[in-house]
């Protein structure tokens, strides 16, 4: 998102989750109903079986694009990414050319959570019968885990969506990927099960190497103030505090009294580094890090895949490497496990919109 944080409950704040769910709802009649978990993976399984051609995939962010990538492998199956790299996800509006796209599409796969809306929206409204829209935050993550925080007040009823940055829950995603693929392409069942096998051992890899990484650093080192509030998920799982989010609307900088204030907040939380955009360079951040004495940042790439498409860095797993070392190591702390584990090259054919 692109709106500009600014009061010191917002741009510094601690993070805080929806309350604890009890068991299935019921209704009048004390019959369980399906939860919106429930339902959102029952319609990702919903699709038409696809017989004698290639399956046609839509996504919309990189890292959902590199995921399905990663299951679908050589099979032949078509991939088209929407939303290009180092766009603002939470505000991007397709083009009237992606209707006939989507029109095309056998399943299309999205984050949920209410970040894609107006994609969402086009392609419901585009797509033939038969053909799906699989939510996958919203298949993978019940209510009760959803987190609100500064960014995404749960008055606002959108949680944060961005479950991507904490690898287990790529392995979420995947999983939903492979049960929707395999049910709407039988004929490729088993290499799509192979894939699958092969991304969840390189992903708990890097599961395992940001543990040890992060464990090099001192736990009142690990405190984030980001560009892009899209580290809740990875601070829940590996102990780090998100502190706050600064995030510009429409490339406007902070006002003189914005500046003064989150200096006052980052030198109060004894913040060690502050993490811009490489995507939104922010002059006046640059300037913070100067005033307060804390490192400036600006290459956290979020949803932005380094290297170019087709190349073997342009994955996932080598963007959530890039991060994590980044972070690890402008907070002190030792990022060796990260920079030495070893990747698998995946053959990578989607169209990825730059």
């Amino acid at each position: 998102m692109r709106r500009l944080l600014v009061t010191s409950a917002i741009l510094i704040g601690l993070m805080g989750c929806a309350g604890s769910s009890s068991s299935s709802p019921q209704n009048s009649d004390g019959v369980a109903t399906l939860t919106g978990t429930q339902i959102a993976s029952q319609n990702c399984v919903s699709g038409t079986v696809v017989a004698d051609r290639a399956v046609n995939i839509v996504t919309t962010v990189a890292p959902i694009t590199s995921i399905v990538s990663s299951i679908v492998g050589d099979t032949g199956t078509v991939i088209t990414g929407l939303v290009p790299e180092g766009t603002n996800s939470h505000t991007f509006e397709p083009p009237p050319s992606a209707a006939s796209v989507l029109e095309g599409a056998d399943v299309v796969f999205i984050n949920g959570l209410v970040l894609e809306e107006p994609t969402k929206n086009l392609a419901e409204a585009n797509l033939r019968n038969g053909a799906v829209v699989c939510e996958l935050a919203t298949a993978v993550l019940p209510e009760s885990d959803w987190i609100f925080d500064f960014s995404f007040p749960k008055s606002g009823g959108k949680p944060n969506p961005h479950l991507w940055t904490n690898p287990p829950m790529a392995i979420d995603y995947a999983t939903v990927i492979l049960d929707t693929l395999t049910h709407i392409d039988p004929a490729n069942a088993d290499a799509y099960k192979t894939n699958h096998e092969a991304f969840v051992a390189q992903i708990r890899s890097l599961d395992d190497a940001t543990k040890v990484a992060t464990a090099t650093l001192p736990i009142e080192s690990r405190k984030l103030v980001t560009y892009h509030d899209a580290y809740a998920y990875f601070a829940r799982q590996y102990g780090w505090q998100v502190v706050g989010a600064i995030q510009p609307a429409s490339f406007e900088e902070p006002t003189a009294k914005d500046v003064v204030a989150l200096i006052r907040q980052v030198r109060s939380e004894s913040v060690r580094a502050i993490f811009g955009s490489e995507v939104f360079p922010s002059p006046i951040l640059e300037q913070i890090g100067k005033e307060t004495g804390v490192t400036y940042v600006d290459v956290l790439r979020d949803d932005d895949l380094p290297g170019e498409p087709g190349s073997p860095e342009h994955s996932y797993a080598e963007l959530m490497r890039f991060n994590f070392v980044t972070m690890v190591e402008s907070l002190g702390g030792d990022a060796t496990a990260l920079n030495s584990l070893e990747l698998a090259n995946v053959p990578d054919k989607a169209k990825y919109p730059q």
